[in-house]
């Protein structure tokens, strides 16, 4: 299976959303953009907002306003389609924000949100690890917002090590990774009023290479499979309902971050930062359609 190229000469792009008419939304973190991009269904390029801090995930409601989680300036913000700032938190109370990464809607109608657990000026020097991050007293978080009050509901865990990608599956558990230890864990959101980390599966494949890798944004197919980039592994690592490895989709680009399945066809479009570029996979499934609420 090999990937096309969607898009060309996105700076650093993370946080795909498809929409309808074969666009799509993306977020570029280099330090030259640092922005929310709509790209036409010919990849053509179109800034919506320049956030000036570090917009990672994104995410959409049933109204079409954009949530971004913004990684710089520690919030989490939401626009309109025409990048009008609608509403911001920077935290819950006393404890803020340190590193919003990625966010999606659950079936409740709540936003749930995975915070990487340190500040970026504490760990990242352009757009590299500085040195010892290993070491850092990392304090990844998982957050259930409710989106109109604008409150953290609850804190479903901590202390998790670079905590990113973050996802529902058909079995209304979420899913959420840790790019340091390569591995997704499930939550019962609805069962249980303290959720447990409970480890599903593994996505990092063994080999001598000395760089980091690890898993990234996710998203699930109507198959019921987790396709997971990993980031410096150059591929999508398919894990299968039961949490083992059941392909990996091999990549143009050594660095995928974020994938987001068409809402037409049977595609997966994954952002790439190495080469700066969104590439599309042809899959034999589509995706599992993604919980979009609507309020005011």
């Amino acid at each position: 299976m090999t990937s096309r190229l969607f898009a060309t000469e996105i700076g650093a792009p993370e946080g795909p959303v498809c929409l309808p008419d074969g666009s799509m939304y993306v977020t570029e973190m280099s330090a030259a953009t640092l922005c929310v991009t709509h790209l036409d269904p010919q990849g053509n390029r179109k800034m919506i907002k320049k956030t000036a801090g570090r917009p990672n995930g994104l995410t959409t409601d049933g109204q079409g306003r954009i949530w971004i989680a913004e990684a710089g300036v520690q919030a989490l913000i939401c626009i309109d389609a025409q990048g009008n700032e609608v509403r911001r938190m920077d935290g819950d109370g006393a404890v803020r924000f340190l590193f919003p990464n990625d966010l999606c809607f659950g079936p409740n109608g709540l936003l749930y949100m995975t915070d990487s657990g340190l500040a970026a000026t504490d760990f990242i020097s352009g757009q590299e690890f500085v040195d010892g991050y290993m070491d850092l007293d990392w304090d990844g978080r998982v957050y259930e917002i409710d989106p109109v009050a604008m409150k953290v509901r609850r804190v479903l865990d901590r202390r998790i090590r670079f905590t990113n990608g973050i996802a529902f599956g058909p079995d209304n558990q979420l899913y959420a990774n840790a790019s340091f230890t390569g591995e997704i864990y499930r939550y019962d959101v609805f069962g249980e009023t303290a959720p447990k980390r409970v480890v599903f599966g593994n996505v990092l494949q063994p080999d001598s290479n000395p760089d980091f890798k690890g898993p990234d944004g996710m998203a699930f197919g109507t198959d019921g499979r987790l396709y997971c980039t990993v980031y410096n592994q150059k591929n999508v690592t398919v894990l299968d309902r039961e949490g083992a490895v059941a392909d990996r989709l091999m990549l143009d680009g050594p660095q995928p971050t974020n994938c987001a399945f068409a809402l037409e066809g049977k595609r997966l479009r994954v952002t790439e930062v190495g080469k700066g570029q969104v590439e599309e996979l042809d899959l034999p499934c589509a995706g599992l359609p993604l919980h979009l609420p609507r309020f005011s």
